[in-house]
């Protein structure tokens, strides 16, 4: 009996919901870097563009999803990843961090800035370090790849 009481609401917003006003702008002073509040009477701060993270350290060098890919004289090494501390480098694209990763010692993710063949765009990316293997997951479409330290 309860089940099809709860199912009889067809809409589970408060019917005042609608009415509400939204909410006021607030124009108050940010903390400085220390954390301290702003002084009193002092003109609002501007906030500088928020740096996207440096790649960890672990995750940096040569990654191959074959060891073909760790060949150094070939040209065809479409598995191929190469990770510096700013950037992702594929065989014809490479990515870099945006201001919402997040990272730690052995992992990195949020959405990447991809360039390559004349078009840019936007992907969600993570990259772990999981034991000596590289993983490293996408979005648009879902899809998941382990790589090997190239030596």
């Amino acid at each position: 009996m309860l089940i099809v009481v709860a199912c009889t609401k067809r809409d589970p917003v408060a019917d005042g919901a609608n009415k509400t006003a939204g909410l006021p702008a607030i124009n108050d002073q940010v903390p400085d870097a220390t954390g301290a509040p702003p002084e009193k009477g002092a003109a609002p701060a501007t906030q500088s563009p928020v740096a996207a993270a440096n790649i960890p350290a672990s995750l940096q060098g040569r990654w191959g999803l074959s060891p073909a890919d760790c060949m150094r004289n070939r040209s065809d090494a479409k598995g191929l990843m190469v990770i510096s501390d700013d950037q992702l480098q594929f065989y014809e694209s490479r990515a870099v961090p945006g201001p919402d990763v997040q990272a730690d010692a052995n992992s990195i993710s949020g959405n990447f800035s991809f360039t390559g063949e004349g078009q840019s765009w936007t992907k969600f990316e993570s990259i772990q370090l999981q034991k000596n293997d590289l993983v490293r997951t996408e979005t648009k479409p879902t899809a998941s790849f382990t790589y090997a330290k190239c030596t």
